[in-house]
C-alpha cells in the first residue's frame, strides 16, 4: 500500500474539496501566499509524448497546496532549500532572478497527490510554485510564460527529458491536449519547443470541453515508487537498443487520436477501449509492472477502459468507469490504493 510522503503530507482538510480547490492565489494580512494546483492523469500518449506524438491528460480532483511564509532564508517544509534534493524549486527561483533576487520564504507544502506515482506531484508542485512567486514578486504571467517556467523545471529536474504534458495540465486545469502540430476542433493555447538529449522536439498545447456524463476515473496506487527519471531513461535506452521499437511509439500516437476523436464526440465506451489499447502497447515497452497488472485486472470487469497512467514501473493505473465504487473497491481488494476523480477540474491558482 502506499505510504504517505513526509515531504509532501497531507492537509489538515477533507480531501477532494471543490471549494477549497477552487480558491484563488491569495496573499493574508500577515504576508502568507497560498497556491494551489492539481495533479494530472494521462488518458492517451505517456513515454510516446517524449518523441513528439500526441497525448491527452486531464486534472484531477487531487491537488498541491502550497505556502509561502516570510522568512530569512529559504527551505521547504522546514529544510534547507538544497538544489539537489528540490530540483523543481530551484530551477523556478533561477527563471524569477534567482535567490539573491527574490526575498526569502518557508516554503510548506501540502497535498493529496502520491509523489513518484505518475500523477504529476512534481508538475503540481512547479505550477503552484509559479503562481506563488508570481504574486510574491507582483508580476502578472500569460499562461504561456508561466508553462515555459514550470517545463523547464520538470526538464531541469529530469536530465533534458520532459514534455509539457504535466505541467501544462496542472497549471490549465480541464482537459489538455499535446501535439506535433495543431488539432483542428481544438482551442490550441501555445506552442512548445524543447531539445532532449535526443533531438530538438515541438508541442502545440491545446485545451478540450469534453462532456462525457456518469463516467468517473477511479486511480490505483501501486504504492511501488517509481521516478519518472527512471522510466524514460529505460524507453530511451530500449528505443536506442531495438530501433523497431520505435513501430511502438507510432502506434501509441495513433490510438491516442482515436482516443482524443472519441473525447470529442463524448463517447466514453470508444474512449476505454482506447485506453486500454494504448496499455497493451505500453505493456510491450516494459513500463508496466506485476503491481500494475493486478489493479488493472482487478479494474477492468466494472470498467469501460484500463490503463498504467504515467512513466509506468509501479505508481498508478487509471480505469475510466461508470461504476465508480464497485472499482474503487475491487482495486482495493487487489492490494492498491483508490481515489476517485470527477473529470475535468480547475487548474493552478
Amino acid at each position: 500500500m502506499h505510504r504517505q510522503n513526509e515531504m509532501f503530507p497531507r492537509p489538515k482538510q477533507a480531501k477532494g474539496n471543490k471549494a477549497d480547490a477552487a480558491q484563488m492565489t491569495m496573499v493574508h494580512p500577515d504576508g502568507v501566499i497560498t497556491a494551489s494546483a492539481p495533479g494530472k492523469c494521462i488518458l492517451f500518449g505517456e513515454h510516446a509524448v517524449v518523441y513528439g506524438e500526441p497525448a491527452v491528460a486531464v486534472a484531477l480532483e487531487q491537488r498541491m497546496h502550497l505556502k509561502l511564509i516570510p522568512s530569512t532564508s529559504w527551505s521547504l517544509n522546514g529544510a534547507e532549500l538544497d538544489e539537489e534534493k528540490h530540483p523543481h524549486v530551484w530551477s523556478l527561483l533561477g527563471e524569477f532572478g534567482g535567490i539573491p533576487a527574490v526575498p526569502p520564504m518557508d516554503i510548506h507544502i501540502t497535498g493529496d497527490i502520491p509523489r513518484s506515482s505518475g500523477l504529476g506531484s512534481s508538475a503540481a508542485l512547479s505550477a503552484s510554485m509559479v503562481r506563488a512567486l508570481e504574486t510574491h514578486l507582483n508580476r502578472q504571467l500569460s499562461d504561456d510564460t508561466a508553462g515555459k517556467m514550470a517545463h523547464e523545471a520538470e526538464a531541469f529536474s529530469q536530465q533534458g527529458r520532459a514534455s509539457p504534458m504535466d505541467t501544462s495540465t496542472s497549471l490549465l486545469g480541464g482537459v489538455v491536449v499535446l501535439s506535433n502540430q495543431r488539432e483542428e476542433g481544438l482551442n490550441w493555447r501555445y506552442q512548445r519547443s524543447h531539445r532532449t538529449p535526443e533531438a530538438e522536439v515541438s508541442w502545440n498545447i491545446h485545451d478540450l470541453e469534453v462532456a462525457m456524463d456518469d463516467v468517473h476515473l477511479v486511480i490505483g496506487n501501486t504504492g511501488v515508487h517509481a521516478p519518472t527519471l527512471r522510466q524514460v531513461e529505460k524507453v530511451a535506452q530500449a528505443l536506442n537498443d531495438d530501433p523497431g521499437l520505435n513501430q511502438a511509439i507510432a502506434t501509441i500516437g495513433s490510438i491516442t487520436r482515436r482516443g482524443l476523436a472519441a473525447l470529442k464526440a463524448g463517447d466514453a465506451h470508444r474512449v476505454g477501449q482506447a485506453m486500454t489499447e494504448n496499455h497493451l502497447v505500453l505493456r510491450s515497452l516494459g513500463v508496466s509492472s506485476v503491481e500494475l497488472e493486478e489493479l488493472i485486472q482487478a479494474a477492468a470487469p466494472s470498467s469501460l477502459g484500463v490503463k498504467l497512467t504515467g512513466a509506468g514501473g509501479g505508481g498508478c493505473m487509471v480505469a475510466l468507469t461508470q461504476h465508480p465504487e464497485t472499482t474503487r473497491q475491487a482495486i482495493e481488494l487487489a492490494g492498491g490504493e483508490a481515489m476517485v476523480s470527477s473529470f475535468p477540474n480547475p487548474g493552478a491558482h
